[in-house]
């Protein structure tokens, strides 16, 4: 007759209420969100609750897994307003029925705003080009872009590495940041980002066909930016953080003024420089355009526009 009994309370005063738990479990499946950005929404409709009881309820539900955990980053950095820096990266590919989508993501480091993000049938400069082009009109031009050193904006083959494309966003004014080669975590705003996308798409369920994507990633940007609480900004929306950048975007760039005084020499159509009775290799990318010359100390600064290049 002597066996364990359950230590359970016959009473709990301090329970959550069911229509409490039951709405927390409607807005974590709606949604798929952790405990904090869920503390918002249901702060929004009135209802105040604890991190950590949102957490046990949806834990208690069964509503948490495994890859739902992660290690908090261990340094982060921030720029001071919008549009001082954007992040650009492309996500890895997701294979559909009849084709493959390779999402390409432009994220304002400040606010953490997407201004960009395009599911393209094949990750090329020729087809993010025009979606540049579209981001440029609707918000303006950044001063500066970070990127890694894919092949679109970074060719191993010439020389300094830049592309046409790159040449291209040099021309607009805006300076180019290349993060360091194997570290990821440089861009970490924008891979997180896509760590986000990934957990939207497993909760909805992945499009079977390529023609669905641009409706999926339209709905998933928009619920990001206006939505979806961010804990990097203080569990604010990204869209009350940002503006659209009063740098206008230029069809036509107008032809580069260097400083008077200047040494400024043409590439020849292979992207060298003929200095001092010998040639130079520059860059490729740059056949044919002006640039600036700086001897020092036995070397030549090479500038283009407002960046140093070689």
């Amino acid at each position: 007759g002597v066996c364990e009994r359950s230590r359970r309370p016959w009473r709990s005063p301090g329970q959550t209420e069911p229509w409490k738990q039951e709405r927390v479990v409607a807005l974590r499946q709606q949604t798929g969100w952790g405990a904090k950005k869920l503390q918002v929404l249901l702060a929004e409709e009135g209802t105040a609750l604890p991190v950590i009881t949102i957490h046990r309820i949806v834990q208690r539900r069964g509503l948490v897994r495994k890859e739902d955990s992660h290690a908090p980053a261990v340094e982060r950095f921030e720029r001071a307003r919008a549009n001082e820096l954007w992040q650009m990266d492309g996500k890895g590919e997701y294979r559909t029925g009849d084709g493959t989508c390779y999402p390409l993501s432009i994220l304002d480091d400040h606010s953490r705003y997407a201004v960009g993000l395009y599911g393209l049938p094949q990750f090329s400069a020729t087809q993010v080009y025009p979606c540049l082009v579209e981001t440029f009109e609707r918000y303006g031009v950044p001063e500066a872009m970070l990127m890694d050193h894919g092949t679109l904006w970074w060719s191993t083959t010439n020389g300094y590495g830049l592309t046409w494309l790159s040449v291209w966003l040099i021309e607009q004014g805006i300076g180019l940041h290349f993060g360091r080669v194997r570290h990821p975590q440089t861009q970490g705003k924008v891979e997180r980002f896509h760590r986000t996308l990934n957990e939207a798409i497993r909760h909805r369920g992945r499009p079977q066909k390529l023609s669905e994507w641009g409706a999926v990633l339209a709905e998933f940007r928009q619920t990001y930016n206006e939505l979806r609480p961010h804990e990097g900004i203080g569990m604010q929306r990204p869209a009350e953080r940002y503006r659209p950048s009063p740098r206008a975007y230029q069809a036509e760039p107008r032809e580069w003024e260097y400083p008077a005084g200047s040494e400024v020499k043409r590439l020849n159509t292979q992207g060298c420089l003929d200095w001092g009775g010998e040639r130079w290799f520059v860059c490729e990318a740059l056949a044919g355009r002006w640039v600036r010359i700086e001897p020092l100390d036995g070397l030549l600064l090479v500038s283009y526009r407002h960046m140093y290049i070689r």
